[in-house]
């Protein structure tokens, strides 16, 4: 059970099934895990699989009327011929490569969109011990114990920008000449790589500032992730300055669900020395 009265139903199943795919895939974290290249070039797991199906089993069993629509699903060729207005995304390993390479940058993403926002979101960081969640109530952040429970849960916000901004960006994409561009535009403090949807969390936590993200993502990287910096008062932002939307499909010169280019912030400007005191660590992995 989730010890918080503010978890809504949804939110509450959608952090059980998190907690329990993220118990399976710390078995496999570390060890030997069968990895192949799927036609896109990047790598899955045998326990992005495992993990997948526990999810979309548990999900089937509990919301049985939701569409769903996930990562290795899709990339099977088992595409929903229709969503509605509300279905769930879920990336069971998002930042494959870290988890294979033995980095704890890695996390599990459920998320509810609703008129193609991401309403409730779940992100848990399973090396880590770190739970994210996001609802209309607002984001909030927990360990996970040893054993998979929840404790310890409280409310999470941005902190304003400042003058220096904690930049984060993508251990793969950190040196491309569109990242260097944003980060000579912007003076930063440090400038910080790390891996999968926990870009959006540091940042939600007051940890960071900016996130440039000037590569390929889909649907399922960002949504749980985007509704939690969203929900602490942070925003995801396309070239054009519009909140990243859902369920794209059918466009000419792009792939369903692939997201555009986009800038994930916190606070705005605040004072000089806002936040100077933080800087991203990365959590002990367990």
């Amino acid at each position: 059970m989730i010890p918080d009265q503010r978890f809504e139903p949804m939110l509450a199943i959608f952090t059980e099934i998190a907690l329990e795919a993220s118990s399976l895939i710390l078995q496999a974290f570390g060890g030997d895990c069968r990895t192949r290249e799927k036609a896109d070039a990047s790598p899955v797991t045998d326990a992005d699989v495992a993990a997948e199906r526990l999810i979309a089993a548990r999900l089937r069993e509990r919301l049985p009327s939701l569409p769903l629509v996930a990562e290795e699903a899709i990339s099977d060729g088992h595409v929903p011929a229709a969503l509605g207005r509300r279905f769930v995304l879920v990336d069971p390993i998002d930042g494959t490569r870290e988890f294979v390479g033995g980095i704890g940058d890695f996390t599990v993403n459920i998320a509810l969109v609703e008129g193609g926002r991401p309403r409730l979101g779940v992100v848990v960081a399973p090396a880590y011990g770190e739970i994210f969640t996001a609802s209309p109530a607002g984001a909030f952040k927990g360990i996970v114990e040893a054993d998979g429970t929840l404790a310890r849960l409280h409310p999470i916000r941005v902190r304003p920008r400042p003058k220096f901004p904690v930049v984060l960006v993508s251990r793969s994409r950190a040196t491309t000449p569109d990242v260097t561009a944003f980060l000579a535009r912007h003076l930063s403090a440090e400038v910080v790589p790390v891996g999968s949807s926990l870009k959006f969390c540091r940042i939600a936590e007051g940890m960071a500032d900016l996130y440039p993200c000037f590569g390929r993502t889909m649907e399922w990287d960002t949504a749980a992730g985007q509704a939690v910096l969203e929900a602490a008062g942070g925003s995801v932002l396309d070239l054009q300055d519009a909140p990243l939307v859902y369920d794209k499909r059918d466009r000419a010169h792009e792939a369903d669900f692939a997201n555009a280019y986009f800038v994930a912030s916190g606070g705005p400007a605040g004072s000089s020395d806002a936040g100077e005191s933080h800087s991203v660590e990365a959590s002990p992995a367990r």
